[in-house]
């Protein structure tokens, strides 16, 4: 339709033109017109677009930044396939046509090679193929200290513990996310297009009889200019001072931004201020993720499977039926941006300092985190402490306490719960924000006891499979939401030894044999965080308005613009999990305060798509209330402007007006210049010749006259 006006356009603009100018110009318009019309398809016959791919980009804190990025037209370079470390020598010596664009074997994505790349001339961008299967040796471009500086460990505070001096949690950690790039890279997320670029490289691109190839090559051409520079300091000055002097402000980053989510057990008022003698448990987890390219956070091992063990074990609990008079409340938290220096907990906390929150530090009676818990060796369960903190005599006291509870939950079950070590340190965790604060009874529980059992921490690969999700072959979508799978089993049996300790912590005496997870509901939860979003269930217990988040594969990355697809899905998972169906119309639940038992101060209020009607299209929508609220994950630093902040995350992600790859064949030098050469001369050659025509026009385009006619 676009090309279709376009044409109509030139055409109008042409006839006018013939009005006025000479009728050689008219020709000159039309064909012009012609051009622009076929422009598009000509440029499809050039290039073949690679449209499954994902860029790594930039990224930048108060000191540094960190990421890839194209220069401002794109980098071109000659495709290069390297499938083993042999063959970067024709890259970085041999080759005859630099620079050269690699694609390269994902099993060669490490530290090692992207450093010998990141030092040459002769490399003008890269191509990731995914490697499949997983690298057995593992694969993590975190850190090996992960947070490190932003915990609670300092040269003030266990000093013997800081920087991962006695446990370095993340050993496989290679810390290639946090490296600052060039040139561009991206993934190549589909196979096929991979085969692609093999066949054309296999066409124009190898040797021929120990010679370089010739001409026509194969190239490829990467976009990925990123408009921030330097530091978080530096790009938010500059955004700063364009939004205050200038009518049209470019921002040039945007801090990484999202929503916690939390909900208790006892409703509180959410716009006022809990008693402070009534005390809290806070059960928290991370529900965000992160790898070396963007929006690719799959995050099965490092968060999916804790917050889906925390939302089971919110279901059960609220399955008690005498969770009302229990005396201590529990709060459930899951927080977002927890990758990039605890955005999310370190907000909150923040929060509830200046009286921003409804809860007080001095509410929070303990503190129980969900961290890593998939992976566990012989179904042990390991419980982490802050050996600091726990020598103060009372807060060792209520620590112990709370080991003992978590212990005995654990009889019975197919999990068994350990203690660390007292000398152990926490692993990078949320509760470390925490006790930043105040000394705050807490554990932490995950599948390892020093090293993390995950060897691919913030990576593309830490996917299902890296948590033995297995189905068998032939199931259909539905059947496969709900198939159980015996990950699913094993997280159902950690939810219930929490949601069981948990009950006792906040005083509760009856038997807990009744507060059990349900493996059907894991199941469902994995299968919609991991494998599909846009499934049945999901579909049933979103708000109609923002359908549109349900995609086909999850990804976990706090990003700018928010909510974010997993905080959105997190908030009514949790409501449908831990809410009541209540009997409202959809103008009463959308707009409770005009109803005056509704208790909005207390409760939130969702209408919901509901489930299909058998044999029908159309759905059964009804209102569902909640204690789920959803409260900022923004760091603290871009609340008080302080983007050099050593005590806040200051993690900022650069703009970009576009992003794309493309392949072509690519002519030599020589030809180039020829094929320029020639087209300048007969440019000349019809300018002269039409200005001599022009000239003598009057000669040429005479009319005779008629021989019979006679003047008098």
């Amino acid at each position: 339709a676009g090309r279709a006006w376009g044409s109509r356009g030139m055409e109008a603009a042409a006839g006018s033109c013939r009005a006025q100018l000479p009728a050689w110009w008219g020709l000159i318009l039309a064909v012009l017109a012609a051009g622009s019309c076929q422009g598009n398809s000509v440029e499809r016959k050039i290039y073949i677009p690679l449209n499954k791919t994902a860029p790594c980009v930039r990224l930048l804190n108060a000191t540094h930044q960190i990421g890839c990025q194209s220069s401002i037209s794109g980098d071109t370079g000659v495709i290069h396939v390297v499938e083993k470390e042999e063959d970067l020598n024709w890259v970085l010596v041999d080759g005859p046509h630099p620079p050269y664009m690699i694609l390269l074997d994902g099993n060669l994505f490490n530290r090692r090679v992207m450093l010998q790349l990141k030092g040459t001339s002769r490399v003008s961008g890269l191509a990731v193929a995914v490697s499949k299967p997983t690298p057995p040796q593992g694969f993590s471009p975190g850190l090996k200290c992960p947070n490190d500086g932003f915990g609670v460990y300092s040269k003030d505070y266990g000093p013997q513990f800081a920087h991962c001096n006695k446990t370095v949690w993340n050993p496989v950690g290679s810390g290639l996310s946090y490296e600052d790039f060039d040139f561009p890279i991206f993934l190549l997320e589909d196979a096929n297009e991979t085969q692609v670029i093999k066949q054309c490289y296999q066409d124009h691109n190898v040797p021929r009889n120990g010679s370089g190839p010739e001409y026509p090559l194969c190239a490829m051409q990467l976009f990925s200019h990123m408009h921030a520079v330097t530091s978080t300091v530096t790009c938010m000055r500059r955004s700063s001072l364009q939004s205050t002097f200038s009518i049209n402000p470019e921002v040039v980053c945007d801090p990484l931004l999202d929503y916690n989510v939390w909900s208790t057990l006892q409703p509180i008022n959410s716009s006022g201020k809990v008693d402070p003698e009534k005390e809290v448990i806070i059960v928290a987890t991370r529900i965000d993720s992160h790898s070396f390219f963007w929006n690719i956070a799959p995050g099965a091992e490092s968060a999916v499977s804790s917050f889906v063990t925390h939302l089971a074990a919110a279901e059960a609990l609220h399955k008690a039926s005498d969770v009302h008079l229990l005396q201590r409340n529990i709060m459930f938290t899951f927080f977002q941006g927890e990758t990039f220096d605890y955005i999310g907990s370190s907000r909150m906390v923040y929060d509830m300092e200046k009286d921003k929150f409804p809860l007080r530090l001095d509410n929070i009676h303990s503190f129980v985190e969900l961290n890593q818990v998939a992976l566990r060796n012989d179904s042990i369960l390991w419980m982490h402490t802050d050996p600091v903190s726990r020598m103060n005599e009372s807060v060792e006291v209520q620590v112990r306490n709370l080991l003992d509870i978590l212990s005995n939950s654990s009889v019975g079950a197919n999990v068994t719960l350990q203690e660390a070590g007292y000398s152990q340190p926490l692993p990078p965790s949320s509760f470390q924000r925490f006790l930043r604060a105040r000394h705050i009874p807490g554990v932490v529980l995950t599948d390892h006891k020093t090293a993390f059992q995950n060897r691919y921490y913030q990576s593309m690969y830490d996917t299902p499979e890296n948590i033995r999700m297995q189905y068998p072959e032939g199931l259909s979508p539905e059947e496969t939401l709900e198939y159980v799978t015996d990950t699913a089993k094993s997280l159902a049996e950690v939810a219930t030894v929490v949601a069981r300790a948990l009950y006792r912590l906040a005083g509760g005496a009856n038997n807990t044999s009744a507060i059990q997870a349900d493996p059907k509901t894991v199941s469902r939860m994995l299968y919609g965080f991991l494998i599909k979003m846009n499934n049945s269930w999901f579909q049933s217990i979103i708000k109609p308005d923002i359908k549109g988040i349900l995609g086909d594969v999850p990804q976990h990355y706090v990003a700018v613009s928010s909510p974010v697809n997993t905080t959105y899905l997190v908030q009514y998972v949790l409501a449908n999990l831990t809410g009541t169906v209540v009997n409202l119309t959809k103008e009463e639940c959308v707009n409770p305060e005009k109803t005056p038992s509704s208790e909005k101060e207390l409760y939130e209020y969702a209408w919901v798509q509901g489930s299909l009607e058998q044999n029908s299209t159309s759905r059964v929508p009804y209102c569902v209330r909640s204690t789920v609220h959803l409260s900022k994950a923004l760091s603290p630093a871009f609340e008080l402007r302080q983007w050099g902040s050593t005590e806040y995350s200051t993690w900022t992600e650069s703009r970009w007006k576009e992003i794309h790859a493309r392949i072509f064949l690519v002519a030599s030098k020589e030809l180039e210049i020829i094929t320029l050469v020639v087209g300048i001369a007969i440019l000349i050659f019809s300018l002269i010749t039409t200005y001599f025509i022009n000239a003598k026009a009057d000669v040429l385009f005479s009319i005779p006259r008629d021989p019979g006619a006679v003047a008098y």
